[in-house]
């Protein structure tokens, strides 16, 4: 039985004309760190902010809305994503150094913000070598590592809202904590300056290769991977609980648990988004068996399954 269609012609007749580049049926997978996932029924790419304003206040209201960043730390489920995807492109990347500020684009990528820093005199950035993701996404979700979070080195950021209004938000606006910002889901990140100190170029360097070399020992980041699975409870760091629950090495269909790092899960070739999420919904359940402490997702999962009414999505009269 084929699934339900979505007529994505019937969709593009309904977005508001833009600047930027609209791209139905838009191969999502190869863009991801996990290489898995359906398209999204239409991938917007905005001209600039102008252009990004124009598009959130013309849309139809009933069509949804994911904020694609780096995909570093994103599960796009089989059956795609639903509505308009909106990746921020080249006119958000841009990095400027005044002083001990650095002024950065919502997609500008946190690892060339550190070396940006360095090349400025600029210390304290040096943690983001550590983040494998944007600007935008490491305000959105308090990104950290290696003892710092953004919240530790954000001056501001900006946000434009569902109607395509800007918003200029301090820390204190943001309401940080773990993992998370207050700002609702649907505002998109285009912007923040974030704040260093002076520093030796030469002492910034050294420090920025000590990261990547941690990183490069402790992590598998040289397997297709999304980066932490679970944000650390509480009580204890989420890796040692999965390993005590016997979890390092579990495998299903394509996906695993890495035995370097077990908080991390692996696409060894072959898997799809539906084995790496049931893999992940497992080493919860075990988790949660064994010691009573339940995982929080870290990554991001979104779209639809391959087996939902709705999906996938594809072209009028292509068969699934």
């Amino acid at each position: 039985m084929m699934a339900a269609e979505r007529i994505v012609p019937d969709l593009m007749d309904r977005l508001p004309n833009v600047r930027g580049s609209y791209e139905p049926f838009a191969a999502l997978a190869p863009t991801t760190w996990f290489r898995v996932g359906g398209p999204a029924e239409v991938l917007y790419t905005p001209a600039d902010t102008e252009d990004l304003s124009t598009f959130l206040r013309g849309k139809p209201s009933d069509v949804p809305v994911t904020i694609i960043g780096l995909a570093s730390n994103l599960l796009i489920r089989d059956g795609g994503i639903p509505g308009v995807s909106i990746k921020l492109g080249r006119a958000f990347n841009t990095i400027e150094a005044d002083g001990m500020t650095l002024r950065c684009g919502g997609s500008a990528v946190d690892a060339s913000v550190a070396t940006t820093a360095r090349d400025n005199g600029i210390a304290g950035l040096e943690f983001l070598t550590g983040i494998p993701g944007t600007v935008g996404g490491a305000v959105r979700m308090n990104a950290g590592a290696y003892g710092r979070e953004i919240q530790d080195v954000l001056i501001n950021a900006t946000a434009m809202d569902e109607t395509g209004a800007l918003h200029k938000l301090t820390r204190e606006d943001l309401g940080f904590s773990y993992r998370h910002c207050a700002t609702p889901s649907d505002w998109v990140f285009i912007g923040a300056e974030l704040k260093g100190i002076a520093g030796n170029a030469e002492d910034i360097t050294k420090r920025i290769r000590e990261i990547r070399a941690e990183r490069e020992d402790a992590q598998p980041v040289q397997s297709r991977t999304g980066g932490s699975t679970f944000a650390n409870p509480s009580e204890a760091k989420a890796w040692e609980l999965i390993d005590r629950a016997g979890c390092r090495g579990l495998i299903r269909g394509g996906a695993a648990v890495s035995e370097k790092h077990c908080n991390f899960l692996i696409n060894t070739g072959t898997a799809t988004a539906s084995d790496l999420e049931g893999l992940g919904d497992e080493v919860r359940r075990r988790v949660r068996d064994e010691t009573g402490i339940p995982l929080t997702w870290e990554i991001r999962r979104v779209g639809v399954t391959a087996t939902d009414d709705n999906a996938p999505i594809k072209r009028t009269g292509e068969a699934v």
